[in-house]
């Protein structure tokens, strides 16, 4: 005889769970008490959304399902950002969320949400287990619909009072993972679509790879001599300086790549959906009907045909048809090779930062120092906002899981995920590359990385404005500045007084000193880099926006 709280355990145990975030909840005590005898390590984090943002970050970089324990109402209304994330990422979460008691439903009991209803159109599936006895067939299949297809987030309800009900149960046995492979048909088709083409591309995106398949399917890419990009913060799929590696795809993408693929004639999509924004709102392939013929390779067949109408679909998993891509090879030297050597050469250029700006600290110089001292295997973990752009484009990423960003496009996420990275890889380097505003919306999980002695680094680029609302304000509403100036604390002392290292940048020589005393403080740390409103983006500033120059 088992409660349902300790079957809930032996099922994440059967499952190679090695590691879970939560926010403690009296909803879910019998786990908690289940847990003190386990070897899963629980990382207990301050808000429920940086603890599911943790979750997402470890199902995007380990391929597993990342596990979130929330309590209910609050609890679990909070972690509805990171199941926002893991949705439109197509990251395998499950979210376990404590429920009132069976015999308090539908009365508004204490903190009761109907979660079949709040999360029914964000997550993948959502279960009440009402009868502990099925713990194990439910908790067993929510890991198989959170890795199966398109990955995303599973929410599992667990009355309160179901969780200590003792009761026989079979032994958790593990998920068994499916996976689809392309057929010999559809790639002696690729070939051939490939053989005709004139000016081919292929855009590398998506989740659940492996270093092995990102392997196979750049060894697929130097046979063909194609030029190949990443989608939307997808860029560790590829090593930036391969020498077919065209670019990332995204929001401010190089105009010579953008125009490239516009006029290609041959586009392969290999495990990404292609949304809106590495699509640049669906001009660089139209939706439904591309100019360009199509190949779309994706694990889910009902994404297959949904926004695109493509020349071949394959239903297939990234890994398999990496595999299956490696085999393939052209007769003779590609006619494209020329054109693919011209695209990187672009790249290498559209990516080499400026060395002038705005205020007293010049970003490019700084990303410059970055990318000459920062290891290759480094993860650079961020949220969202114009802050952002700096890294994305200047950062050449060199190795696999080197990147934790959420395409959803949601502020907040960086110092979780630097916290969950660190934890998943601890002999790796990880940067939190953050805004002010992005920062203080998770920024309490600086103190999950005290407590767990993670030293990761948090750059925190302060310009004391919402940066990507101002700009977007100041070229649609020139010098009226309304909702978008903000008040900051000390960061640095705010480092300090979690129990972190904490220093302030005010001029670019301070940079790098700063940088390497953090990493020699061997504790989480901020750094506090203060830059001018008016360095907005890499080449414009706010003025020029406003007077649309």
């Amino acid at each position: 005889m088992k409660t349902g709280g300790q079957l809930v355990v032996d099922c994440l145990e059967a499952n190679g769970v090695e590691r879970l975030y939560s926010v403690p909840g009296e909803s879910y005590l019998a786990v908690l008490d289940a847990l003190h005898d386990s070897k899963i390590e629980n990382v207990v984090c301050r808000q429920e959304g940086g603890a599911a943002m943790m979750a997402d970050c470890e199902g995007r970089l380990t391929g597993k399902p990342g596990i979130c324990f929330v309590t209910r109402g609050p609890g679990a209304t909070n972690a509805s950002a990171g199941i926002h994330i893991a949705r439109q990422d197509s990251n395998p979460v499950i979210l376990f969320v404590g429920q009132v008691a069976r015999g308090n439903l539908e009365r508004e009991a204490f903190q009761e949400v109907d979660y079949r209803a709040f999360f029914g159109t964000m997550a993948k599936w959502v279960v009440q287990i009402d009868d502990a006895a099925r713990v194990p067939e439910l908790v067993t299949r929510a890991f198989a619909v959170a890795t199966s297809g398109r990955p995303g987030p599973v929410v599992v309800v667990l009355p309160e009072d179901m969780l200590t009900d003792a009761v026989e149960a079979p032994t958790p046995l593990p998920f068994v993972a499916v996976e689809t492979r392309p057929g010999r048909p559809e790639m002696d088709r690729l070939v051939e679509l490939l053989e005709a083409a004139e000016r081919p591309f292929l855009v590398l995106g998506g989740t659940r790879w492996t270093e092995e398949a990102v392997s196979q399917v750049c060894a697929g890419i130097s046979r063909w001599r194609l030029p190949a990009g990443c989608s939307f913060r997808r860029q560790t799929l590829c090593d930036q300086l391969h020498d077919c590696y065209a670019g990332d795809i995204g929001i401010g993408a190089n105009p010579t790549l953008a125009a490239y693929i516009k006029q290609s004639d041959l586009v392969i999509l290999v495990g990404c959906r292609f949304g809106e924004m590495p699509s640049a709102d669906y001009t660089l392939v139209k939706s439904p009907y591309p100019d360009q013929k199509l190949v779309h390779i994706f694990p889910d067949p009902e994404e297959l045909g949904r926004v695109y109408r493509p020349t071949l679909a394959i239903n297939a998993s990234n890994t398999a048809f990496a595999a299956a891509f490696a085999e393939t090879a052209p007769d003779a030297r590609p006619r494209w090779a020329k054109r693919t050597e011209e695209l990187h050469q672009s790249y290498l250029e559209w990516s080499t930062p400026p060395m002038d700006g705005p205020g007293a600290v010049k970003i490019g110089p700084v990303m410059a120092w970055l990318e000459e001292n920062l290891p290759e295997d480094v993860i650079i973990a961020n949220g969202a906002g114009n802050f952002a752009t700096w890294m994305h484009r200047f950062h050449r990423y060199r190795r696999f899981n080197g990147q934790a960003a959420p395409t959803s496009g949601s502020m907040g996420y960086g110092v979780p995920a630097g916290v969950a990275a660190k934890g998943i890889f601890p002999e790796r380097e990880v940067v939190v590359w953050a805004g002010d505003g992005d920062f203080l919306m998770n920024g309490q999980e600086f103190a999950t990385a005290v407590q767990y002695g993670r030293p990761i680094i948090v750059v925190i680029l302060n310009n004391g404005i919402y940066g990507t609302i101002r700009m977007h304000q100041e070229r649609d509403y020139p010098g009226r500045v309304s909702g978008t100036t903000l008040t900051n604390p000390d960061f640095a002392t705010l480092a300090r007084a979690y129990g972190g290292h904490g220093e302030t940048v005010r001029a670019t020589a301070e940079f790098a000193p700063a940088f390497e005393r953090a990493r020699a403080s061997g504790k989480p740390a901020i750094l506090d880099v203060l830059i001018d409103a008016e360095a907005i983006t890499p080449t414009r500033t706010l003025t020029e926006i406003r007077e649309k120059r």
